[in-house]
């Protein structure tokens, strides 16, 4: 549980500390330290858990080596605890819980100005392209930082983050109550995108070829599709009464879900691109020409969506229990990425250190 102790700046005691730093070649070590100083502007924060998404797996199979600078410290979805303040910062408090939106933007490309800072054209994302939060302190600037209310299980707050990008995708979708939504991929980010649907109001279908993902899904009340079983045009349309789906959330990053997402959209429907994609993937343009179908990128968040991820876990509307799969220590960072390339795992945690609940 949460201390109700007066806390204190405990930055004195610290010397070295642990960090999991990238080498490259699929390696993650364990090593020691120096904490950084606390900049004005900036906090001190005791990351408590982190979780590992898609992303880190990308710059685990050296997919990103172009964009970290090794050996690199990642990390993006987290939860920890304030425990330094730096000069001109006002609003927080030693001990205040919180988790980051880890977006740096610069206010002045085209993007920033027209109100798109989240996707600005010289974006730093912290954890990637600056120092992110497996390391047993963290420096962050405080305008990141995001509020966790009191009672929110430090362990499911680490979701924030992944259930901001779930609550961008539907938001952008322009999906409402009664539509029809099919998201291709029940992995963590498919699985958020379609419990945050059903939470607007939504009829969803998972489509999964996984019947271990297709089975979790399944406990959470969702409908689910196995592609290997029926064809998924025909049982779409079926589901639809011939209309097709209002919304396609593509979640799988697969070249045959980009082709099968045009096929399962109504006519002007929406199909919302998530998944990151590594290389270019054909489109069915003439599908897109005949449905006069809207195709949008969905890359990020903003603000707004991470306070509803924060509303939605406190609410209870999160199936948070069930998507963490494990919580490791910080000396076993190499294992738990091996785990989730094998499919072994849905969400791991990495137990960092700081204040537990």
């Amino acid at each position: 549980m949460r201390s109700n102790a007066a806390p204190v700046n405990r930055h004195q005691e610290y010397q070295r500390m642990k960090a999991v730093t990238y080498t490259g070649e699929r390696r993650f070590t364990l090593t020691d330290i120096e904490p950084e100083p606390v900049r004005p502007g900036s906090v001190r924060v005791e990351p408590a858990y982190v979780g590992l998404c898609g992303t880190d797996l990308h710059i685990f199979h050296g997919h990103m080596d172009s964009r970290v600078t090794k050996p690199a410290i990642i990390g993006h979805e987290m939860v920890g605890v304030i425990t330094e303040l730096g000069a001109d910062v006002s609003g927080w408090n030693i001990g205040d819980v919180v988790t980051v939106m880890p977006l740096v933007w610069d206010n002045t490309c085209p993007a920033c100005q027209s109100g798109h800072s989240h996707i600005c054209q010289n974006l730093q994302f912290v954890g990637i392209d600056t120092a992110g939060a497996l390391q047993q302190q963290w420096v962050v600037p405080s305008d990141l930082l995001v509020r966790v209310p009191e009672g929110v299980r430090l362990a499911h707050a680490a979701l924030v983050e992944p259930v901001a990008v779930a609550v961008h995708d539907v938001r952008r979708s322009e999906l409402t109550r009664g539509q029809q939504a099919v998201v291709i991929g029940a992995g963590p980010i498919g699985v958020l995108i379609a419990t945050v649907a059903r939470s607007v109001g939504a009829d969803v279908a998972v489509m999964e070829l996984d019947p271990g993902r297709r089975a979790l899904a399944q406990e959470l009340g969702l409908t689910t599709i196995d592609p290997s079983q029926v064809d998924p045009v025909a049982w779409v349309t079926e589901w639809t009464h011939g209309a097709g789906a209002d919304v396609v959330f593509e979640v799988a990053g697969a070249a045959a879900a980009i082709r099968t997402a045009t096929n399962l959209a109504k006519v002007r429907g929406t199909v919302v691109v998530v998944a990151i994609h590594p290389e270019p993937r054909l489109v069915d343009l003439q599908r897109v020409f005949w449905r006069e179908l809207r195709i949008l990128g969905a890359r990020v968040y903003q603000r707004t969506d991470f306070e509803e991820a924060v509303r939605l876990i406190e609410a209870g509307l999160i199936p948070a229990e069930q998507l963490i799969t494990e919580i490791v220590p910080l000396n076993e960072v190499q294992s738990a990425f091996e785990k989730l390339e094998a499919g072994a795992a849905l969400k791991v945690l990495i137990e960092v250190g700081g204040p537990q609940q």
